[in-house]
């Protein structure tokens, strides 16, 4: 049974995992921020600092298959005085052998309960265009909002578009 959960301190016991994730994600073509092969190294190291930063109001969700984590989210709130209503979601990633089991969609569902609870009314993203991850959002019914050509280089250095997604919750 998949159990989502908020990631509410650091928790050096996940960094295997959520490495191994991001690699899984990275090796499989998905944009997000990386380019392959992701060595063990610079995975662990973004998680250190994902880690670090969850005190400073970052927040993740991960998704657990019995102790192995197969997906994660994050929730980054604005912190100018003029956007405190608004969050942007960032870096959802479900594992290859775990997708089209609805983990995207109860990730999301956390992000919102969690952005709606703290007064957070708009959320923000991006994504590569005419990903499968741009259909999750259209799905789970987000805006969008536009497209950036050439924005954002997949895992084998190729440019792609970037399209832009916005959900108001209040």
């Amino acid at each position: 049974m998949i159990r989502i959960r908020r990631v509410v301190e650091p928790e050096l016991a996940s960094l295997a995992g959520l490495t191994a994730l991001l690699q899984d994600v990275v090796h499989d073509g998905a944009s997000v921020g990386f380019l392959a092969p992701l060595p063990d190294a610079t995975a662990a190291d973004y998680w250190r600092q994902v880690l670090g930063r969850l005190e400073g109001g970052l927040f993740l969700w991960v998704a657990e298959d019995d102790d192995r984590i197969v997906g994660a989210v994050q929730l980054e709130p604005c912190g100018k005085d003029n956007g405190r209503h608004r969050a942007e979601v960032q870096k959802l990633f479900v594992r290859v052998s775990h997708r089209g089991r609805g983990i995207s969609s109860r990730l999301m569902r956390a992000v919102e309960a969690h952005a709606r609870a703290n007064g957070h009314t708009l959320l923000v993203l991006d994504t590569l265009s005419h990903s499968d991850a741009a259909a999750v959002y259209r799905h789970l019914g987000w805006q969008f909002a536009g497209s950036i050509p050439g924005y954002a280089a997949t895992p084998d250095g190729a440019l792609h578009a970037t399209s832009y997604f916005y959900k108001q919750l209040a």
